[in-house]
């Protein structure tokens, strides 16, 4: 390799450390924000509605992982979401004296506990399952659909369909999980203190900006190196991965398990912040919320994802209580704009224009879209000037 090639390399190295330090105290100076700084300007109640955006911000995460960078649509993460939401509200129905059973099932003369909620008694087995059981329920459905190379729209068609069999599944099992009144988790208690206790909300609050943050690092590890490249592979062109001796489908299926399992991790840390957990989760309009949240972001960036799922949340909160009714006509004019104007969000529209403006008014000179020794190369600068020069 010559002198000049090994200079662009170690020059490639630095630029990817830099990186990477820069992330890295982002990360940092964003947790200590989140964790020490927000928690002592903020009353109870606001800091409780933060805890839910940031927990939705991690279903954005596993989105933006399945869809920016695998090119996997899904449309039914509210199952996922749902699954995780309940395997914790059940451990905390479950906290009752040695014998007794949660209430609701006496209004439909349930007498004994159905066979899978035992599991739940066990805390850290709850937690485990919290994470499994999403994943696993994600891995069966991404294996039947990928196994047959369904993609694009009809993947999408498929997973809203899967959402519409759960909710419909999970509204009418009354006597088993209390169906549309679903499962509430406020007036529980947990090691002795009461779930929506306001001790209790900064404890759950904590938890939920490091889930964010190991969330965030999980996703940034998959999507680089040779894993996140051959995702994008498949995103871009899924038959010539396959030419070149990959399988897809097993990727596609891990991937997406990967993402259910994060988004059932953000359904518990949701729920026990919300205080109730409904097969409403499981509605059509929420897995879409989702995916529009990721657009505004920006796909494929992971900061995207929790920058469109925080904009939109606050501006959801805002617009709701001085305008309930003109919400909607907001959000459906909100995603019109991002696929019109701003089609790579808002990091895209950044990235692309913003930050070369600023770049140049300090004097930077623009990044190169080639290989640097290329733009010095004598033979192809005269090379370029003959093709340039007026006949």
């Amino acid at each position: 390799m010559t002198a000049e090639g090994l200079s662009s390399i170690q020059q490639k190295k630095a630029i990817a450390t830099r990186r990477l330090l820069i992330e890295g105290i982002a990360i940092v100076v964003f947790g200590i924000v989140l964790m020490g700084v927000i928690p002592s300007l903020l009353p109870a109640f606001q800091l409780k509605l933060l805890g839910r955006f940031l927990s939705l911000a991690i279903v954005a995460l596993g989105v933006d992982l399945i869809w920016g960078y695998t090119g996997l649509l899904s449309l039914g993460q509210g199952i996922f979401f749902a699954l995780g939401g309940y395997g914790l509200a059940m451990h905390l129905s479950l906290q009752l004296p040695e014998g007794q059973i949660p209430s609701f099932f006496s209004l439909y003369g349930v007498e004994k506990l159905p066979f899978f909620w035992y599991p739940y008694y066990s805390f850290p087995l709850t937690l485990i399952l919290i994470v499994l059981v999403p994943g696993i329920v994600a891995g069966i459905l991404g294996y039947v659909v990928f196994r047959n190379r369904i993609k694009g729209v009809y993947f999408s068609i498929l997973t809203q369909a899967a959402l519409l069999v759960f909710f419909n599944f999970f509204n009418g099992q009354q006597k088993l999980i209390n169906g549309t009144n679903g499962l509430k988790t406020d007036t529980a208690e947990l090691f002795g203190q009461v779930v929506g206790s306001p001790r209790m909300q900064w404890m759950f609050y904590q938890y939920t900006v490091l889930a964010l943050i190991a969330v965030y690092l999980l996703c940034r590890w998959l999507t680089s190196g040779r894993f996140g490249r051959l995702l994008v592979a498949i995103r871009d062109d899924e038959n010539r991965v396959r030419f070149s001796g990959y399988d897809p489908t097993w990727f596609k299926v891990l991937v997406f398990a990967v993402s259910g399992a994060i988004t059932g991790i953000a359904g518990a840390l949701s729920t026990i912040q919300s205080g109730i957990i409904t097969p409403s989760e499981m509605e059509v309009a929420f897995s879409i919320e989702i995916v529009i949240w990721v657009a505004v972001g920006g796909r494929a960036t992971l900061v995207g994802a929790l920058i469109g799922t925080l904009l939109v949340q606050y501006a959801r909160v805002t617009l709701s209580a001085k305008f309930p009714e003109a919400w909607l006509f907001f959000q459906g004019f909100l995603f019109l704009l991002v696929v019109t104007v701003l089609p790579d969000g808002i990091i895209g529209w950044l990235t692309a224009f913003v930050w070369p403006k600023v770049r140049s008014r300090f004097g930077f000179a623009p990044p190169l879209m080639t290989y640097p020794s290329l733009e010095t190369d004598p033979e192809v600068l005269a090379e370029r000037e003959q093709l340039t020069k007026p006949k």
